[in-house]
């Protein structure tokens, strides 16, 4: 694992770590060793679908700024920003293993799980696939709460894809997306009249001009959306992850993910809150920083970090089972 220059912040750094012969790029705010309790805690950030560590630079330089000793990775997923792309399993299952690889490597046995958009599904997976390293869970306007979907997402899915995608991104669309995204940064927001959610759209659309990523995008893409929206939904399954700690936060005027399917997240799983980002669209954390920033930080303080009891886990699991079988009982009696 090394370090280079490439700084998010004066804080952060791009790192490097190779699992399994694959190569994890990821951001890393650095271990604190000097405060108090909470410098043991690791906050895992996940990004979404055709994006990359960089949609969290806003809220690690918030974070930065309040001097936060949290240590908060920020990993690009195998087949995004500057990790490899190899043939592999782009699953959600896959992506959560991975992301279990690299926390452990780092020497932790558990993390609170931060994931946006598609990141939110691979979070949840995580929650569910790996509860003894979780300890807390945040949902961003997430996938994998409902069938909803914005049809571009669900027309990257259809056969033809992998020939059509090729053709949009040799048009000047992505040429003006790199644009999008490349003065994202340079110009002052009230000149640029361009939300920090377009921005990310934007890189997120040039990155399909490169063809390993737009492979490891439709591989992605297939596994969790079909063409009639999102075919992976873990409404039925949230009440096993009652007893941790969960956020579920969500930006009003999302296009691509309604908010509803956050409010029905919400209202699933009693004790977890919710909150609400008014005006912004489908990366809250970047267009509201601040606000965004501050009410994460407030979660993280009122909620401390759980060790979930596996057998517990594995009684609800169980339950589960038990209720399952009592609905094909019902099923198989009505006809």
């Amino acid at each position: 694992m090394t370090d280079d220059s490439t700084a998010v912040n004066r804080r952060t750094l791009r790192r490097y770590a190779t699992l399994h012969g694959d190569h994890v790029s990821f951001w890393d705010s650095g271990p604190a060793h000097d405060v108090d309790e909470r410098d043991g805690e690791l906050v895992l950030l996940i990004h979404g679908i055709a994006g990359s560590a960089h949609t969290w630079s806003p809220l690690l330089a918030q974070m930065a700024r309040r001097r936060d000793r949290r240590r908060y990775i920020a990993p690009d997923l195998l087949g995004h920003g500057s990790s490899s792309a190899p043939w592999a399993d782009y699953s959600l299952g896959g992506y959560a293993t991975g992301l279990r690889d690299l926390l452990v490597s780092l020497g932790y046995e558990r993390a609170t799980i931060v994931g946006h958009s598609l990141g939110g599904g691979v979070a949840q997976q995580f929650a569910f696939q790996f509860p003894q390293h979780t300890s807390r869970l945040v949902l961003i306007d997430s996938g994998g709460l409902g069938r909803e979907v914005s049809p571009a997402l669900r027309a990257a899915t259809l056969p033809a894809a992998e020939w059509v995608l090729p053709v949009i991104a040799g048009t000047g669309v992505v040429s003006a997306a790199r644009r999008i995204a490349g003065v994202a940064g340079r110009l002052p927001r009230q000149l640029a009249r361009i939300s920090p959610s377009s921005w990310e759209a934007g890189r997120a659309y040039a990155s399909l001009a490169d063809p390993v990523h737009r492979r490891a995008f439709v591989h992605t893409a297939r596994s969790v959306i079909d063409g009639g929206g999102q075919r992976v939904r873990a409404t039925s399954r949230l009440d096993l992850a009652a007893d941790l700690p969960l956020l579920i936060a969500w930006g009003t005027a999302d296009t691509l993910i309604p908010v509803d399917h956050g409010r029905r997240a919400h209202e699933l799983v009693p004790d977890s809150e919710l909150a609400l980002f008014e005006g912004a669209g489908h990366f809250p954390h970047a267009d509201q920083p601040e606000a965004f920033a501050e009410r994460l930080l407030r979660f993280l303080a009122e909620h401390p970090p759980v060790a979930l009891d596996s057998a517990a886990f594995a009684d609800r699991i169980a339950g589960h089972a038990d209720l399952d079988s009592d609905r094909q009982d019902e099923l198989n009696s009505s006809r």
